[in-house]
C-alpha cells in the first residue's frame, strides 16, 4: 500500500424526511443561492420543501437559480457566479445531481475571481485558466451544501467536479478541497422521482467510478479491495433488484450510499487509479452528447479487453472476488474473459449500451476523438501513463 493523507469534512445527513435538516445546517443569517437544474427539483415538490426548511427559523435570504445542465457549462455557471457577487451570496445550496453539484462547486470556486474594471462580474479569462489548471490554485470559495436528488456521481462527498464547454469542444475536471460540501442531505425517497434510465445510469457510473480504482495492480491494500469489491456486489445485486422492484426503499438506499462511498476518497487511498474510461468517455459526451455513465458502459468492457495484460493480477482477482470464478479447471485467461463477459452483461440488463453502435455511433467518429484527446492533453492515461494515443485508438475499435 502507498503511503496516503485522507481527509473529508463532509457531513452526511442520510435517510428519508431530512430535509427539514437545512434549518439547522445553514447559517442562520446566510444569503443562499439554491441552485438546481432543468426543473424537476420544482415538479416535483422538492424545491419548496427545501425552502421551507431554510424559513423555517431565522433570517436567511433566498434566491434561485435554475437550469445548469445535465453537463454543466461553462457559461451558464459564469451567469450562477456572476449572481452570487450581484446579491452578495455568502452560502451556495445545491439541489440535484451530481451535474448540479458540480456545477455549484465552480460556482463557489470562481465567484471569487472578479473582473479587475467590475467587481460584480467574473473575469472569464480567469475563470478559464483556473478551470484548465484544474482550480489547483484557489485559496478562497463560497461555501456550499448539497441536497442530493439523484445517487451517481459521488460529488456529494467529495471536492472535484468535471464542467463542459460546448463552444471549447471541452469537458474538463477539477478538484479543490475549498470545494468540499459544509453538508451533503440524502434523501432516498428522492429518487422514486427519477425515471428508469437516470437510475441505471447512477448505478452504472457508481460502478465504473469503483472500477477506475480498484482495476489497476495490486499494492497489498486488503482494506480498499474488499471495501471495493464489496461495493462492486452490493450495485451488481442491487442495480438488478431496483429494475425487478423499483419501489423498493430499502434498495434505493443502499444504492444511493453505494453512490457516495464509490467516490468519496476512501477506496481511492493509498492505491493507484487508473481513469482511461472515464478520459475517453468525456470526449464522446462533449463531442456526441451521450449520457456521461452510458459512454462509461460503452468503453469500460473495450479497455478491460485492450489492458488484459498489465491489468491481468487485478482482473482475476476481480473475476474470484466480484463474480465468484474460482473454478480451479478454468485458466487465468478463461476466468478474466468470463468476468469481462458478466460485467458487460450486467451493464445489458440494465438496458445501458456497451458499444459505439448501440449509442448509434461507427469507427468513422473515432479519429474525432482521437483529435480530442491530444487537444485536451489526454496523451499519458492510465496507472502506468502508458496509455497513448495510439492505446486510445485501439479502445475505441475495440468499442465499435
Amino acid at each position: 500500500m502507498k503511503n496516503f493523507q485522507y481527509y473529508n469534512p463532509v457531513r452526511i445527513v442520510f435517510g428519508d424526511n431530512q430535509i427539514k435538516e437545512l434549518a439547522n445546517l445553514v447559517p442562520l443569517d446566510a444569503r443562499v443561492l439554491i441552485t438546481f437544474g432543468g426543473g424537476s427539483a420544482k415538479k416535483h415538490g422538492t424545491l419548496d420543501e427545501v425552502k421551507a426548511a431554510l424559513d423555517a427559523n431565522g433570517s436567511r435570504k433566498v434566491f434561485e437559480f435554475g437550469g445548469i445542465e445535465p453537463n454543466p457549462e461553462f457559461d451558464t455557471l459564469l451567469k450562477a457566479a456572476d449572481k452570487v457577487n450581484e446579491l452578495d451570496i455568502d452560502f451556495i445550496l445545491a439541489v440535484g445531481g451530481g451535474s448540479v453539484i458540480d456545477g455549484s462547486k465552480f460556482i463557489a470556486l470562481v465567484a471569487p475571481l472578479t473582473d479587475d474594471s467590475n467587481s460584480k462580474k467574473v473575469s472569464r479569462e480567469k475563470a478559464w485558466q483556473t478551470l484548465t489548471s484544474r482550480c489547483r490554485n484557489l485559496d478562497s470559495a463560497v461555501d456550499l451544501g448539497a441536497v442530493l436528488t439523484i445517487p451517481a456521481t459521488g460529488s456529494e462527498m467529495n471536492s472535484g467536479g468535471v464542467i463542459n464547454d460546448s463552444n471549447r469542444q471541452a469537458k474538463l475536471s477539477f478538484s479543490n478541497p475549498l470545494a468540499y460540501p459544509k453538508f451533503s442531505i440524502l434523501d432516498p425517497t428522492k429518487t422514486f422521482t427519477l425515471p428508469e434510465h437516470q437510475v441505471m445510469n447512477g448505478v452504472a457510473d457508481a460502478f465504473v467510478h469503483v472500477m477506475e480504482q480498484y482495476l489497476t495492480y495490486p499494492v497489498n491494500a486488503k482494506v480498499q479491495d474488499a471495501f471495493a469489491e464489496q461495493l462492486l456486489k452490493i450495485l451488481i445485486e442491487e442495480g438488478r433488484a431496483v429494475c425487478q422492484n423499483p419501489e423498493d426503499l430499502e434498495t434505493r438506499k443502499n444504492i444511493m450510499w453505494s453512490a457516495t462511498m464509490a467516490l468519496n476518497g476512501l477506496i481511492g487511498t493509498g492505491v493507484p487509479q487508473d481513469w482511461t474510461t472515464h478520459m475517453i468517455g468525456h470526449e464522446l459526451t462533449s463531442l456526441f452528447g451521450i449520457d456521461h455513465a452510458r459512454t462509461l458502459t460503452i468503453l469500460l468492457p473495450a479497455v478491460m479487453r485492450e489492458l488484459k495484460a498489465s491489468k491481468k493480477d487485478k482482473l482475476l482477482q476481480f473475476a474470484n472476488s466480484v463474480w465468484g470464478l474460482t473454478d480451479e479447471r478454468q485458466s487465468d485467461d478463461d476466468k478474466i474473459d468470463a468476468a469481462i463477459d458478466m460485467t458487460e452483461a450486467f451493464f445489458k440488463s440494465l438496458n445501458l449500451p456497451v458499444s459505439l453502435s448501440d449509442a448509434n455511433l461507427d469507427e468513422s467518429v473515432i479519429d474525432t476523438v482521437i483529435e480530442q484527446l491530444d487537444a485536451h492533453q489526454m496523451t499519458a492515461l492510465g496507472e502506468h501513463g502508458n496509455n497513448d494515443l495510439t492505446v486510445s485508438r485501439r479502445i475505441l475499435q475495440r468499442a465499435v
